[in-house]
């Protein structure tokens, strides 16, 4: 990709609290706009097709309405013996997955897109990668995961469990080449991708 002598409008495709927050590590000025997207896995896709599927949609459906933008588009897809875990949406669920995954290796697929609105080619425009992360949860007894559950509640998350909150008391290792995809948005791969687009980072 030939970077754009362009300024760079950055704007992050979500609604994402935990995505936002990652993004405002970098010290770039941005937006955040949700997109309004069907996020259901098609049927028999994989589950790494799923996230990188919709990190590139949310992108593009962005992209669309904010022409010569740079977009970021992420989903996260956590995976058990090849069954993808959502979010749970509330208690009784978040229970349910987590004395399912006790014990047990998670994988989670964040998928990352950086669409340049700026390029001409939309074959050329967008940038997009699979980041694999591997959660060997501990084998919590049911007081600990409820007690966990009620002071946390982290029922917006897949696997139900906040890796940088609380919830990193439940786990007993993880393995990953971006420490930052766990929690949604994969720094390390998307500096990367910035960088290529021409962006500068420490004011140089």
């Amino acid at each position: 990709m030939i970077p754009s002598s362009q300024p760079a409008r950055l704007i992050l495709a979500s609604s994402s609290a935990y995505r936002r927050e990652l993004l405002a590590r970098l010290h770039l000025p941005f937006e955040s706009v949700a997109p309004s997207i069907d996020e259901t896995p098609l049927a028999g896709e994989a589950p790494e097709a799923t996230a990188l599927r919709l990190a590139r949609a949310k992108a593009q459906a962005i992209a669309a309405a904010n022409p010569h933008a740079l977009v970021i588009g992420s989903d996260q897809v956590a995976t058990l013996d090849g069954e993808q875990i959502g979010k749970p949406g509330d208690h009784p669920r978040a229970l349910a997955q987590l004395q399912k995954m006790r014990g047990r290796r998670v994988v989670f697929h964040t998928a990352l897109c950086l669409w340049d609105g700026r390029v001409a080619d939309p074959g050329a425009a967008f940038q997009i990668e699979n980041v694999q992360t591997f959660v060997t949860f501990r084998d919590s007894p049911d007081e600990e995961l409820d007690a966990y559950l009620h002071i946390e509640r982290p029922y917006d998350c897949a696997g139900s469990a906040k890796n940088e909150g609380l919830g990193i008391a439940l786990l007993e290792r993880v393995e990953s080449a971006d420490p930052t995809a766990l929690t949604g948005l994969p720094l390390i791969a998307l500096t990367t991708m910035l960088r290529r687009a021409g962006v500068k980072f420490f004011g140089c």
